[in-house]
């Protein structure tokens, strides 16, 4: 009778980010935004423009929290430890001094224009890790409001796609070889799928190198997640003895999220059960996603908007710029 009566009031708004999902899968073959941006969008516009139900309010919420807890945990399907061996020592300590540079820049910037601790932590974290999968994960650990996590998904996977041919032709300006301009690729776009399409379209050399550094920089989120628990638990209790307790209250997903990385690293799980499970991961991120655009005003977009896109291109110049000085002088 519990479940029955959980299922009812969950169905209506689980149903509207489902319909909203399928609806920014479909746009996103023709339109040239990320398809978990456009779930945003769309959830963003009909939360706004139709004046929907407090009976969508409970399956919304579960949309915007319970799936998303699930498409991260299942993201670590898609992370295999093997392709940190096949980097070199110096593009590896180029890889965490580029992550490390790009989330502190956003933390410093967050303070320069004064706005939310949390907020600039998103923006920061999405440039430097993966983008929505990142902002998703760290939503969980850090329950930031549910338009700053919004905003930053949008402004990240712009400045994304503008980076899938922006950085091809300052590979090309600083005369770049094949293989430094994928590891630039790879180091510097936020998404998988823009680090892929923008270094194949260099090269197969540069494609396939944007690629394994890409997926490296994916492999980081765990660390940061813990890095960012550890610091958390520390800032709100100071007692030695209670810090013992920190794995209690780390969020289930993390857990199953270094499961699932650890089971893909194994290599026992078959090709076809991954690409599977991805799937469903990627699939369920999309719907989490329409949940957090309804829960979106047009108010908190222009309040914040705006300044987000500055903080997020500073951020990103800084990325790319810290990257190509690397390659340049050091990398050779």
């Amino acid at each position: 009778m519990f479940l029955k009566s959980e299922f009812s009031s969950n169905i209506k708004g689980v149903s509207l980010s489902i319909i909203i999902s399928i609806a920014a899968l479909g746009f996103s073959s023709f339109l040239p935004i990320g398809v978990v941006a456009l779930s945003i969008i769309l959830g963003i516009v009909i939360a706004n423009i139709i004046k929907l139900d407090k009976s969508f309010n409970q399956g919304i919420t579960f949309s915007e929290k319970t799936i998303l807890s699930f498409a991260i945990a299942t993201l670590g399907i898609n992370l295999d430890f093997s392709f940190l061996m096949s980097l070199g020592f110096q593009t590896l300590v180029l890889i965490v001094l580029a992550m490390t540079v790009t989330i502190l820049s956003g933390v410093i910037l967050g303070k320069i224009f004064n706005i939310d601790k949390k907020f600039a932590l998103l923006l920061g974290i999405g440039n430097g890790v993966c983008g929505a999968s990142a902002i998703g994960a760290v939503k969980g650990v850090i329950d930031p409001r549910d338009e700053y996590v919004g905003i930053s998904v949008a402004v990240v996977n712009l400045l994304g796609t503008i980076g899938i041919f922006l950085l091809p032709a300052i590979a090309l300006f600083f005369n770049l070889n094949d293989l430094n301009s994928g590891i630039l690729v790879g180091n510097t776009l936020q998404a998988v799928g823009q680090a892929v399409a923008s270094g194949f379209s260099i090269s197969d050399e540069a494609g396939q190198s944007a690629t394994i550094v890409k997926m490296t920089r994916v492999l980081l989120l765990s660390p940061i997640l813990l890095i960012l628990l550890f610091s958390l638990h520390k800032q709100n209790n100071e007692d030695e003895i209670n810090k013992l307790h920190i794995f209690k209250n780390i969020p289930i997903f993390i857990y199953g999220f270094i499961f699932f990385s650890i089971l893909s690293s194994s290599g026992i799980v078959p090709v076809n059960i991954k690409s599977i499970i991805s799937h469903i991961s990627h699939y369920a991120l999309i719907i989490a996603m329409a949940g957090v655009g309804l829960k979106i005003t047009f108010s908190s977009i222009k309040q914040n908007g705006k300044i987000a896109l500055i903080i997020g291109s500073i951020i990103f110049f800084i990325q790319i710029s810290f990257s190509l000085v690397f390659l340049k002088f050091i990398i050779t």
